[in-house]
């Protein structure tokens, strides 16, 4: 049978050699076809010595020539002959040699076949010595054969979706030469079902790769299970499509699961089955998987759109994983967008097994999982992809051909756990989801200051509660810290939840200040149909002055850590918890926040449950504060949320370090008088700061910028319009207040011959970037320009000079 597998391709003697003990020699370990005759292969390959062996593996890639050996009369007659190296750098495993009587050598297809019969060749050693732990012996005698002994050569013709094969191929596959029709769909037929979108990927046009190899299961007449390999080869015509696949299906007995592997699969298979939540299956495949691979981390994690969502990591630490994986590390687990990651996106995408090999280059939120090998097991469950399994190593990892097998296997037991979970626990898992979404995903960047969340739902009950944060960027250099909980533990709470931040978040962009946020916020929760009362801590930094303005309604008080260490529960007057009577007051405490410090917003699940007093619980998060280094707040989070493993109430824990600016913002403000000559006057006004600034090269644009932003405000709105000039470092920003609560619509086409309507794309093409924010009972259209480098300027001081104002919370 091996020699009908060769002769197809031309061949009348192939042989295969592999490493001897003497590390400069190859020795015959078999062959195949006519060996009695002048081809007769030599036993022996010296390394070093100049032959077709040496040189292609020494060259790394095949020797195709035509040489001259004595017939059986001793006359020279030519001889064309290919060697094939097996393996490659780092290690490599020996060489296949080829032969035919003649000159006419091997034509393109018949060195693609060969080729590829060398990489299946490659991977029956490998699986060999992956089994084993002491040197492999090959041949014959052993009872490992390394030539192919089933299989045959297959050629698509994507145009047509035409398949030839040879009579090989058919006897793997069980069907008779007279039954076979010549489609691609007679053949995949015969695969098992789980294996038939691997094999898609292959014969589909718009998918084919140059090189793909995989391994596959087929089920014979019979009943019978049967691996087999195929390796192939796309070959693009004139046009540079992908025009035929070359390839060659073989025997792939190797696959065959060890008795350790199928005792795996049948105790993960029985673990899961008890499984029924997604706390529980994710559990099971990290303890059924880590010890037996040997694997330094695995990551199980559900899809959700086009994000995918942590059940679970091992180790739990957030140090063991990537920065970008510890920069989403909010809640219990982390989430990411899958377009962070586009090699598992593309993995999920494909839906089969993807197995990367040591220092592969991959994005650093993979690489860093598995340095030494990763593998990315995308979930099946009912025809779609469900999830994702992540399996790395720090140690150098070499996969063995049928490893591929075993976590194929892994994977659709896992991602039908998942769907059966899910479809237990329909009404919590929707809850959690929508808790989850309501939450911010990502906290903004803050000049003078880093602010960290971190939050963890609870592990007893419905698990569903209503903690919320949130950091608001504010105008004129404020920023808002927001926490708070909603009553109860329900689906119900966590929508008020969502409501609650939403208006909060909306009252403060308008410009109101924190009393009078949460007093809006307090009547609107009081008009609900609804008997949930929320708490709730607000918190308006200003991030220049470092003053701070508590409102507390029926919260924990924050606690500030110095930069001394000193830590104390700020005390601040409260209301009563929203919800409960629209007429309640919300007193304001003003503090002084130094650079260095920690600002901390808590919710109770923290530091109070069954067995721990509140007083307690507070006290023994001040100690922590003190002890901890506020150079890595999100450290300091972990740290905080490390001991709450067992949880009756969900916990929210907000942190905010505070470290000033370097460079303090210079403002100026003007009141536009509504004159004939308003525009002149705001011009006037500007040229003479900017001058006053020293920023001369950006003046023409800043005053064209005031121009039609003032003379918007004066033509088209009632009322006070301001003018705000801010110089922070290398920006500029002009800001222009208006009592019209109307965005401002930039047109979508001008004609030529218009006389107005290109104020706001004057300021787009002028400005680095432009806006509208709503404020109380008006709006404030700005816009910033970038400065180029210039030499520090004093502010002037005295009589007609401008002055830097800014407003304070109305207290």
């Amino acid at each position: 049978m091996t020699g009908q597998i060769f002769a197809t391709c031309g061949v009348e003697v192939a042989a295969v050699y592999v490493p001897s003990d003497n590390i400069d020699e190859l020795r015959l370990a078999e062959t195949a076809g006519d060996t009695r005759g002048p081809h007769r292969p030599p036993p022996v390959y010296a390394l070093s010595g100049r032959s077709a062996v040496a040189d292609a593996c020494r060259a790394g890639h095949p020797q195709w020539l035509t040489t001259e050996q004595p017939g059986p009369d001793g006359t020279p007659r030519p001889v064309s002959i290919g060697a094939l190296p097996l393996g490659g750098d780092p290690q490599l495993l020996g060489c296949l040699l080829v032969a035919r009587a003649g000159d006419a050598g091997f034509d393109a297809d018949q060195r693609a076949f060969l080729e590829l019969y060398a990489d299946q060749t490659a991977a029956g050693l490998e699986a060999a010595a992956a089994r084993v732990t002491v040197p492999v012996e090959v041949g014959p005698a052993s009872g490992h054969a390394l030539l192919p002994v089933r299989g045959g050569t297959f050629v698509l013709t994507l145009r047509t979706g035409r398949m030839d094969v040879d009579t090989q191929v058919l006897q793997l596959l069980g069907i008779a030469p007279e039954d076979y029709d010549g489609h691609v769909s007679t053949l995949l037929a015969c695969a098992v079902p789980d294996d038939v979108p691997a094999l898609m990927s292959v014969v589909e046009p718009d998918r084919a790769e140059p090189h793909q190899q995989l391994a596959f299961r087929i089920r014979r007449p019979g009943g019978e299970l049967r691996w087999l390999g195929l390796r192939c080869r796309v070959l693009a015509g004139p046009d540079g499509r992908p025009e035929r696949i070359l390839g060659v299906v073989g025997d792939a007995s190797y696959l065959r699961p060890t008795p350790d592997e199928v005792s795996l699969v049948q105790r993960l298979s029985t673990s899961l089955a008890g499984a029924t939540t997604i706390r529980d299956v994710s559990r099971v495949v990290v303890e059924s998987l880590r010890a037996p691979l040997h694997a330094t981390r695995i990551a199980v994690a559900e899809l959700e759109g086009d994000r995918i969502v942590v059940t679970l990591l091992d180790p739990p630490r957030p140090d063991a994983w990537p920065e970008v994986w510890r920069s989403e590390w909010r809640s219990e687990w982390p989430d990411a967008s899958c377009h962070s990651l586009p090699t598992l996106e593309g993995a999920v995408r494909e839906g089969h097994v993807v197995l990367w090999p040591p220092e592969a280059p991959l994005e650093p939120g993979l690489a860093g999982i598995g340095p030494g090998g990763l593998a990315i097991l995308p979930l099946p469950a009912d025809g779609r992809i469900v999830g994702v399994c992540l399996v790395g190593w720090d140690g150098r990892h070499r996969f063995g051909p049928e490893e591929r097998s075993l976590l194929t296997a892994t994977a659709g037991l896992v991602g039908q756990a998942l769907t059966r979970a899910h479809a237990l626990n329909a009404g919590h898992e929707l809850a959690t989801m929508l808790q989850r979404s309501l939450l911010p995903r990502k906290l903004p960047a803050l000049p003078g200051g880093e602010a960290v969340a971190r939050y963890l739902p609870a592990t007893a009950g419905l698990e569903v509660g209503g903690d919320w944060y949130d950091v608001i960027p504010l105008p004129d250099g404020h920023v808002a810290l927001v926490i708070g909980d909603v009553q109860g533990h329900s689906a119900g709470a966590a929508t008020i939840m969502g409501q609650m931040r939403t208006a909060i978040r909306a009252y403060a962009v308008e410009g109101h200040p924190p009393d009078v946020v949460v007093a809006h916020a307090n009547r609107l929760l009081v008009g609900m149909e609804t008997d949930l009362f929320a708490t709730c801590a607000y918190v308006d930094l200003d991030i220049e002055e470092g003053l701070a303005w508590i409102v507390r309604a029926g919260h924990l008080p924050p606690l500030l850590r110095r930069p001394d260490g000193t830590t104390e529960t700020v005390e601040t007057e409260g209301g009563p918890p929203l919800g409960v009577t629209a007429e309640a007051e919300f007193p304001l405490t003003e503090i002084g926040v130094q650079p260095g410090s920690l600002v901390a917003l808590l919710t109770d699940g923290l530091v109070e449950s069954a067995t721990l007093r509140l007083e307690d619980g507070m006290r023994a998060v001040c100690e922590a504060l003190s002890a901890a280094d506020p150079a890595d707040p999100g450290r300091v989070a972990d740290g905080l949320v490390a001991g709450t493993r067992r949880r009756d109430d969900d916990v929210a824990v907000l942190l905010m370090r505070y470290d000033g600016l370097r460079v303090r913002p210079v403002r100026a403000r003007w009141t536009v008088e509504r004159l004939p000559d308003a525009v002149l006057h705001a011009r006037r006004f500007t040229a003479r700061t900017l001058s006053g600034w020293g920023v001369t090269e950006e003046a023409d644009v800043a005053l064209l910028i005031v121009s039609e932003l003032v003379t918007n405000a004066v033509t088209h709105t009632p009322g006070e319009v301001r003018l705000d000039l801010t110089l922070a470092g290398d920006r500029l920003r002009i800001a222009v207040n208006d009592a019209s609560p109307r965005a401002p619509v930039r047109s979508a086409g001008v004609d030529w011959e218009a006389t107005g309507g290109r104020g706001l794309l004057l300021v787009e093409a002028l400005s680095t970037t432009w806006g509208s924010v709503p404020l109380g009972g008006g709006k404030q259209v700005w816009s910033e320009v970038a400065l180029s480098p210039r030499a520090p300027a004093a502010t002037p001081d005295g009589p007609g000079a401008p002055r830097s104002t800014r407003p304070a919370p109305s207290r």
